[in-house]
């Protein structure tokens, strides 16, 4: 079965990530020092984030968790869709 086409990056999918993470601490008038202390987050790591997209999951994690977002990280990967009936016969072995 050929690869799907991949129209964006790792990197700009990230990217946009840290800029929906950005709005959602600018919408709540949250600083980067602010969030960075709430999170346990580094500053640097979080200025980091927003400028590049690069971010350990972990901190990601603790990013989503202060700001009340960490269902949207706790729903990732759950309702995967099947890609052909090999997987539903795999799933169930």
């Amino acid at each position: 079965m050929p690869e799907a086409l991949q129209w964006e990056t790792a990197e700009e999918i990230n990217q946009k990530l840290a800029m929906r993470i950005r709005c959602v601490r600018r919408r709540r008038k949250i600083s980067q020092e602010k969030l960075s202390s709430m999170s346990g987050v580094s500053f640097g790591s979080l200025k980091r984030f927003e400028a590049t997209g690069k971010i350990s999951l972990l901190s990601l994690t603790k990013l989503a968790l202060a700001l009340g977002c960490a269902d949207e990280i706790r729903q990732l990967f759950t309702e995967i869709p099947y890609l052909t009936i090999q997987e539903v016969i795999n799933e169930s072995k």
